[in-house]
């Protein structure tokens, strides 16, 4: 092993140690860690920017080898992380990486193995996890809803439970990053690619939930990143098939630069560049590849420290600059140019690292360049105590209790009702049974054990696909004639005319029908009015169905308000940005109340009693009554039960006070209980020079946001 391996194997071992603390930095710090880079090679600085996906279930599983060397030259994950020295890796369940919690657990700590005997470097282990449409990790990991779902329940504290539950499973599994939250605002009805991945349009909100998700995350010491960078959520592109281009309207471009700013004030580790032209910054270069973008705006404009991620390079948006094909080596040269710190997935390993290699060689690129990423990227490995394996939760976290019913609540709040006739909810089980049909493709098979839970009798008529069959639309108007009312669910209603068709032809028939959109709620454009109620669901999965069958039942009363605007072809606006029908009752917070008496230490928090609110102090729930406080102090207001009450639209939720600092007592004239530098005195007899040496430079490069 060489110097600089071994200086940061013990750089990586000192870190589960001295996670917890925070002391300041010492003078040599900088220079051990510099140190540490300097001694790298060209190829070990490239291998640490680089971050790919590996095929195999265990980090020495051969059966995957003609796929790892068709794209590596080598046979087995621990094989490709030390062929190209990887700073990261990230899993996915079509390279065999995500079968069981136990696996992806193993996985990940034979990959730091590999790491530990190779690079010398802990690794990134990356997943996309957002919930919703993107989760790379299946049953038994907790099924979230998506991000729209979280939106259109307006709650940050939910917001945090959903990172935290999200945080803790993966980093059971040695998941040390997820690649969320979405941070995008979906401004464009007609966006292919993030839709209900946002938590909506309103720009406040957004950041709002947006900031809440990363501290959930990053409490759990797994690093979020924010994308996409600065906003993909106005295209009508996909950039996984195309270049989305945006003119970036300077008022419009500050609205999807909100949430941006809010994940780099809450301390985001990460974010993820788009690649997207927004024309008004760039009108030349994507995103990903343009100075202005990263450097200029993410950098110097919104002040980010931490790390900027490509978004994965194998995407078919970088080869379609007009008259200007770019290979991968070229593309690899841009990015970093334009102030990435990590290739994400290059489609071609061997040619981004031959590009850069090359451009080192020209001075298109220089070797302080790359030791700038590559120091940002250890900083954020010691910080993040990669490799502290006895700080993880066990693997008994995933899928429990308390995570399921985190995500049991954001789909019962994030239902909305959109439209109730009648009002023909809820369904009352004396009237007869219920017909559950729709498009295959928005899995109306799995509300049908949901309701019959519920205690409502329930028949079904079902048929795979996307697009009804004229024969399956005859046979559900049949059936809805004993049916005392029809639940009909479709997921792309806009887009698909033979969903359309079915829900006319069997609204026509006179039965009530409940339409259930799993899909985005712009689909509530072309809904009939013969259709007496309509909910929006946000996603076709088991838990967003919950949901809907305990709003349809009545055992849970409705609070979802849409989080985009639903407008008509003409611009007429047909549902409201925070619309819905909310049965619950309206309740207003009073305001906390804060004594603060300058120059003492009874500075004190008065919580009102009131029936249907609940305060947090810090986030914590306080009782009502006085608590003491001081420094910063935030209170929040939220309804309680969220099952019966709502809060009114627009009354304040949240209070801040700073206290007037009361007198300090005398500072100690040296350092307490035999600390030296800063470190607890019980780890100096422990500490070899070269672990004491480290953990001085991980205490030192702590990143302060």
């Amino acid at each position: 092993m060489t110097s600089s391996r071994r200086t940061a194997a013990a750089l990586a071992a000192a870190t589960a140690l001295l996670l917890p603390l925070g002391a300041a930095p010492t003078a040599g710090a900088t220079t051990e860690v510099a140190a540490v880079v300097a001694a790298m090679s060209e190829d070990e600085l490239i291998g640490q920017m680089t971050w790919v996906h590996v095929y195999g279930s265990s980090a020495d599983d051969r059966s995957r080898a003609a796929e790892n060397r068709a794209r590596y030259g080598v046979d087995t994950p621990a094989e490709v992380v030390q062929e190209y020295a990887l700073g990261g890796v990230l899993y996915f369940a079509w390279a065999g990486n995500t079968d069981s919690p136990e696996q992806v657990a193993g996985l990940s700590a034979g990959l730091q193995e590999a790491a530990d005997a190779g690079p010398g470097v802990p690794l990134a282990i990356t997943v996309d996890q957002e919930g919703g449409e993107v989760s790379r990790l299946g049953h038994p990991v907790t099924e979230l809803p998506g991000g729209m779902a979280l939106g259109a329940t307006f709650d940050p504290q939910l917001a945090r439970g959903q990172g935290e539950v999200l945080g803790a499973e993966l980093a059971a599994m040695g998941i040390n990053v997820d690649w969320a939250p979405v941070a995008d605002l979906n401004t464009n009805p007609d966006n292919p690619v993030i839709g209900l991945r946002s938590l909506g349009a309103d720009p406040a909100t957004v950041a709002e939930l947006t900031a809440a998700q990363v501290q959930g995350l990053q409490s759990q010491h797994v690093a979020a990143a924010a994308k996409h960078f600065p906003g993909h959520g106005d295209t009508d592109v996909d950039s996984h098939t195309g270049l989305p281009v945006v003119a970036g309207d300077p008022a419009e471009l500050a609205a999807h630069l909100e949430p941006f700013r809010a994940a780099v004030a809450a301390g985001v580790d990460i974010i993820m560049s788009a690649h997207i032209v927004v024309e008004s910054l760039d009108p030349d270069l994507p995103g990903t590849l343009s100075p202005a973008v990263l450097t200029g705006l993410l950098r110097e404009d919104l002040g980010f420290e931490g790390l900027v991620t490509t978004d994965a390079l194998d995407m078919a948006a970088l080869k379609q600059l007009p008259g200007n094909p770019l290979d991968d080596g070229d593309i690899a040269v841009l990015a970093i140019q334009a102030g990435s710190d990590i290739l994400l997935a290059p489609p071609d390993v061997d040619a981004a690292r031959t590009g850069v290699r090359e451009a080192l060689a020209t001075g298109e690129l220089t070797r302080e360049r790359l030791e700038e990423s590559v120091t940002r990227i250890l900083e954020w490995k010691a910080e993040r105590g990669i490799r502290g394996g006895t700080q993880r939760p066990g693997l008994d976290v995933v899928g429990s209790a308390e995570h399921r019913a985190v995500a049991a609540a954001i789909a019962e709040r994030g239902v909305t009702l959109v439209r109730d006739e009648g009002p023909v909810l809820p369904l009352d089980p004396a009237a007869g049974p219920v017909l559950v049909a729709g498009a295959g493709s928005a899995w109306p098979e799995r509300l049908t054990p949901l309701l019959t839970a519920e205690g409502l009798t329930v028949t079904e008529r079902l048929e795979s696909g996307t697009s009804p069959s004229r024969g399956y639309r005859a046979a559900v108007r049949a059936a809805a004639e004993g049916a005392s009312a029809v639940v009909l669910v479709v997921d792309d209603l806009r887009a698909n005319a033979a969903q359309q068709a079915l829900v006319s032809e069997v609204a026509a028939g006179g039965t009530p029908v409940v339409l259930v959109l799993a899909g985005t709620p712009y689909d509530y454009t072309v809904v009939p009015g013969e259709v007496a109620a309509v909910l929006a669901s946000y996603g076709t999965s088991t838990v967003s169905h919950a949901g809907v069958a305990g709003i349809l039942s009545g055992r849970v009363l409705p609070t979802g308000r849409l989080p985009v605007e639903v407008t008509a072809p003409d611009g007429t606006v047909l549902a409201a940005l925070g619309s819905g029908i909310r049965r619950t009752e309206e309740v207003t917070p009073p305001a906390a109340t804060f004594t603060d008496l300058p120059g003492t230490a009874e500075d004190a928090v008065e919580v009102p009693d009131v029936p249907g609110v609940a305060y947090l102090l810090d986030g914590e729930p306080v009782a009502p009554g006085t608590h003491p406080a001081a420094g910063a102090v935030v209170v929040t207001a939220q309804a309680d039960p969220p099952s019966a009450y709502h809060l009114a639209d627009g009354a304040p939720a949240r209070w801040e006070h700073t206290f007037d600092t009361a007198e300090a007592a005398p500072a100690a004239s040296g350092p307490a209980g035999g600390d030296e530098g800063g470190l607890p005195g019980w780890l100096l007899p422990a500490a070899g020079a070269a672990v004491l040496a480290a953990a001085l430079a991980v205490v030192a490069l702590r990143r302060r946001h």
